[in-house]
């Protein structure tokens, strides 16, 4: 099946909401986004900022992957800020995953981004996924949260 590789508009963030709720409402993440103001508004926050980045994947003339995120300029050089990336849980577990984050780092690249930053849980897939592509931990980072 042919891969199209495009970079996501505006018009796509229905598409890429229904995309994320399926990806992440099965193990082993159990997220409840059955609020879809909320679905809505969490896609809106991170795909329509101003300097907001986003990816997808068509396959077979549907949404299979997206990536949503922006870009950050710092002293280092610009990075990219990964915020989300998601691939269809029917379409799992055959490379496509490998394909589009390679794709995306092509893409990067030609654009002048120095790197990549992302946080993922470490005792998730997606730990295993990103070490397999080549990203390193940064042993002196640490991500804080208080709730209220």
């Amino acid at each position: 099946m042919e891969e199209q590789f495009i970079r996501l508009d505006e018009s796509y963030l229905e598409q890429a909401a229904a995309l994320y709720k399926s990806a992440f409402a099965g193990e082993p993440w159990n997220d409840d986004w059955s609020d879809v103001e909320q679905l809505r508004a969490y896609i809106s926050d991170i795909a329509c900022q101003q300097n907001s980045l986003n990816f997808g994947l068509i396959s077979g003339g549907r949404l299979v992957a997206i990536a949503l995120g922006s870009t950050r300029h710092w002293w280092e050089g610009t990075n990219y800020n990964l915020e989300e990336l998601c691939i269809s849980p029917d379409m799992q577990g055959r490379g496509i995953g490998t394909r589009f984050l390679a794709q995306i780092e092509s893409e990067l690249k030609a654009l002048g981004i120095a790197g990549i930053f992302l946080q993922t849980d470490i005792d998730k897939p997606s730990y295993r996924f990103y070490r397999k592509n080549g990203f390193g931990e940064l042993t002196k980072h640490v991500s804080f949260f208080k709730g209220l």
